[in-house]
């Protein structure tokens, strides 16, 4: 009997060290900076669908937050090789499920802006991202006459910027937890 105790605890030891954390929905401050790289010839793509946000919640105006990422943002309008098309931040909670959120700029036009797209964002050891973002062209009645678009997916590092390449279009991305602890510096030297 003893050791049927015995078996079924460590049964359950090694079921809780092995089985996969659960991550429950936590705040985090999405930071993001949508550059054409102009280096690279434009990939003009059929105008985006009117549907563009479909299934997309709308960034709430509440949730907006000031950018931290401002000195990557002048050195990239410091360089020729770079327009800065958008950069905004914002808090979120995120989790296991997706969380798709829809982000524009600009001047509103039948539905549609000069810079429209969604993020879909869901929580793991890294999270997962699905970017896809449409830069328009409209014509003098307000008609989306060309597009260009970045449709990327990535599992970024939580805390650290990354970089999501599409050719002429790229994402910088920072996604940062609101409640998880600062990471500790690492010391300047290694103890004996």
């Amino acid at each position: 009997m003893r050791l049927f105790r015995s078996l079924s605890l460590l049964t359950t030891l090694v079921t809780a060290l092995v089985a996969p954390t659960a991550f429950a929905d936590d705040l985090y401050q999405v930071e993001m900076i949508l550059v054409r790289q102009n280096a690279v010839p434009a990939i003009v793509s059929r105008a985006a669908p009117e549907d563009w946000a479909a299934g997309a919640q709308h960034l709430n105006p509440d949730s907006l937050r000031t950018p931290s990422l401002n000195s990557e943002v002048e050195k990239l309008k410091a360089s020729a090789d770079y327009t800065v098309l958008l950069h905004k931040a914002w808090q979120q909670t995120l989790g296991e499920s997706a969380n798709k959120i829809a982000v524009s700029d600009g001047k509103e036009q039948y539905g549609q802006f000069p810079i429209e797209g969604t993020l879909d964002l869901k929580l793991g050891r890294f999270t997962d991202v699905d970017a896809d973002f449409w830069v328009n062209q409209f014509d003098a009645n307000g008609m989306v006459t060309a597009s260009e678009r970045l449709k990327q997916e990535s599992h970024t590092k939580n805390g650290q910027l990354n970089f999501l390449d599409n050719g002429h279009l790229g994402l910088l991305i920072k996604i940062t937890s609101m409640t998880a602890p600062a990471p500790r510096p690492a010391p300047e030297e290694i103890p004996d």
